[in-house]
């Protein structure tokens, strides 16, 4: 195999490559890493970036972050890997242990996979084999609200945005699943019996074949930042308990502190009986996810027919994913994180404000370390996202969304400059 030279390396990683959403051969300018430390990314030219995006939000202890690297040479020092099937190894059972004695108390059971997407693929397979094994096989079908995002393989697509949800190419071999209206209800307000009123519908007509909701808790993510009332989440527990459904909670963006709270839910204060986490589980070192659920499910499954859960990947409870998921959890658990996300939180209350003075701008919302601007009109990113790396940011808008979600070890003045080009760059753009 040729090398590509290294002065010809963009040319071939854009004909050859795919990027995600992208196309191959596509004119959307790309930037070359050559390495990353603390919140800033190094360009191959020289050029530095504060990264306000936390590798979409995950690398949430910066990049090449001491402990991390630790532990990582450690285990790899070891083994990198080693199949999950009859074998078992003290990586998994750690951070199993520590995902259970931080999750809500309900959650006592942990199964890896190796990404957010497949981790949704899982919570639907446990709650259609739970249902089939309580002796309701008819219960095979998902209720969720529109505006959502769970994830790009073909049951994930299934609960996305049928519209918005940039699936719809694929409508005709996606397992129709049922819609609400998105909660309107904002997330300093309650939840009115209009509100809620679409979900109670839903549930009410078709509970005998819906398996489980499946929602994001308080925040949808890729599906338009929207921040909701977590007195809506409360009152959808009621309901998928009132109409003996299940309910899957998707806090693969929001969980490990990124809205204030551990797990999102928890500004609820209720508890779901499937939960998913990816993103931020290995502080964005190793793709890992796990689904999570409780005894009930589990011992139902287990005690049911064929007596066992029907999914196994391959890399499975990767030892060196594991090991980063037990270095990234003790780096959050062992600081101050809540104290950390709160001052994020003041800080881009107050750096994104004066973005509400600008007359293309729709609205401004901030939720712990979660910055939204959203605009009037989408945005191109061919043209907007080089006058943020002109300045020396790092941002990757989306529709009509700017939007931040920094690494939790920035500092004030990066944080602060972050928000101070973003209202440059939108400032110009409105004009």
């Amino acid at each position: 195999m040729t090398k590509a030279p290294t002065d010809n390396l963009l040319d071939y990683d854009r004909n050859h490559i795919w990027h995600p959403y992208s196309s191959i051969g596509a004119n959307h300018p790309i930037w070359r890493v050559s390495s990353a430390d603390g919140v800033r990314l190094k360009l191959a030219d020289g050029t530095t970036l504060i990264d306000g995006m936390s590798s979409w939000w995950c690398a949430i202890h910066g990049y090449n972050n001491p402990a991390m690297n630790r532990a990582l040479n450690e285990q790899l020092g070891q083994m990198s890997h080693v199949m999950f099937g009859g074998l078992t190894h003290d990586p998994a059972i750690k951070l199993a242990k520590i995902l259970v004695d931080i999750s809500p108390k309900t959650i006592q059971t942990v199964f890896f996979s190796d990404s957010g997407s497949v981790a949704v693929e899982v919570s639907m397979k446990m709650a259609i084999q739970y249902w089939h094994d309580k002796q309701h096989p008819k219960k095979q079908h998902f209720l969720t609200v529109k505006n959502g995002y769970h994830g790009d393989t073909f049951g994930a697509m299934s609960v996305c945005d049928p519209i918005t949800g940039m699936h719809s190419l694929f409508s005709d071999t996606i397992t129709p699943q049922y819609f609400v209206e998105a909660p309107r209800c904002k997330y300093d307000q309650p939840c009115t019996d209009h509100d809620i009123e679409p979900m109670k519908e839903a549930l009410a007509a078709h509970h005998n074949s819906i398996a489980a909701v499946i929602i994001e808790p308080v925040v949808q993510g890729a599906g338009g930042m929207r921040f909701y009332s977590p007195d809506y989440l409360r009152r959808v527990r009621s309901l998928c308990d009132e109409y003996g459904v299940l309910l899957i909670l998707d806090e693969i963006a929001t969980g490990f502190g990124r809205t204030g709270k551990m797990f999102a839910s928890e500004h609820a204060g209720i508890e779901p009986d499937i939960m998913c986490v990816g993103k931020a589980l290995t502080g964005g070192y190793l793709t890992l996810a796990a689904t999570m659920t409780t005894k009930e499910i589990s011992e139902t499954i287990s005690n049911g027919n064929p007596g066992l859960f029907m999914h196994g990947p391959t890399f499975m409870a990767n030892p060196l994913a594991c090991s980063a998921g037990v270095a990234s959890l003790e780096l959050l658990l062992n600081s101050d994180w809540k104290e950390i996300v709160q001052n994020i939180e003041a800080r881009l209350t107050i750096g994104l404000k004066r973005c509400r003075e600008l007359d293309c701008i729709e609205d401004v919302r901030v939720l712990g370390a979660i910055g939204v601007i959203e605009l009037k009109e989408p945005v191109e990113l061919s043209q907007i996202q080089p006058k943020f790396v002109e300045q020396g940011v790092w941002v990757r808008p989306f529709g009509k969304l700017v939007y931040l979600m920094p690494p939790f070890i920035i500092s004030d003045n990066d944080l602060d400059y972050l928000t101070e080009v973003l209202y440059n760059v939108l400032r110009q753009h409105c004009t």
